[in-house]
């Protein structure tokens, strides 16, 4: 994806590895456009978490990053670049 923030928003959005993710909010600090927000994991994410990622969310604090205002993604990229753990890949949305 590209490096300009200059993108129209919502061709892409921020698909966060709940495997991966350590809620550090790197993320957040680098966002331009106030995207992601540190939440509690949501049981439904849980269920699809391996167990190595399940004791990761655990020692964490049990959040994550979420996408919150993924429509607002202008596809810059700081966010992926930022995230310590690379659990961040900008993807193209659906039409």
């Amino acid at each position: 994806m590209s490096d300009s923030c200059s993108n129209e928003a919502g061709r892409v959005f921020p698909d966060i590895n709940r495997n991966k993710c350590e809620a550090k909010g790197d993320c957040i600090d680098v966002c331009p456009y106030n995207v992601f927000e540190i939440l509690p994991l949501k049981s439904e994410d849980k269920v699809e978490q391996s167990f190595i990622g399940k004791i990761k969310t655990w020692v964490h604090g049990g959040k994550q990053a979420y996408a919150v205002r993924a429509e607002d993604c202008h596809g810059c990229n700081l966010c992926a670049r930022a995230c310590p753990e690379k659990a961040i890949t900008l993807r193209a949305v659906s039409t």
